[in-house]
């Protein structure tokens, strides 16, 4: 008896160290953007049209990229896009956030499209 509870609480044990593992697409712009100065950033999309302190850190509203793109699908669209983008007290990005974004003209992202473009 005592073998089989042993061996029942060795399966339980094996079976709830199982789990499925999806790891989490990279993100682009982040990848691109996060450690560079808000700055450079600015300069190449324009300005942001708000800001407010949290601490030692500045978050800045800013949209842009306005466009008209053709999508995939043929569809003549206007697009842009929007982020919150949170810089630390030296202007170095420290996060940035999509807030906003429609279908580009390559895939589901113009902001992917605006702010990180494939290199090729």
């Amino acid at each position: 008896m005592n073998i089989r509870l042993a061996a029942l609480a060795a399966v339980a044990v094996a079976l709830s160290a199982c789990n499925t593992v999806t790891p989490l697409k990279a993100d682009p712009i982040k990848a691109r953007w996060v450690g560079q100065s808000a700055g450079k950033f600015f300069a190449a999309y324009s300005p942001p049209y708000s800001d407010s302190p949290s601490g030692s850190l500045t978050v800045y509203n800013w949209r842009g990229g306005y466009q008209r793109i053709k999508t995939e699908s043929g569809k003549s669209t206007s697009v842009s896009c929007a982020a919150t983008i949170t810089v630390s007290s030296d202007y170095t990005i420290r996060d940035i956030r999509i807030v906003a974004d429609r279908p580009g003209a390559k895939g589901p992202s113009y902001c992917e499209e605006l702010l990180a473009p494939a290199q090729g």
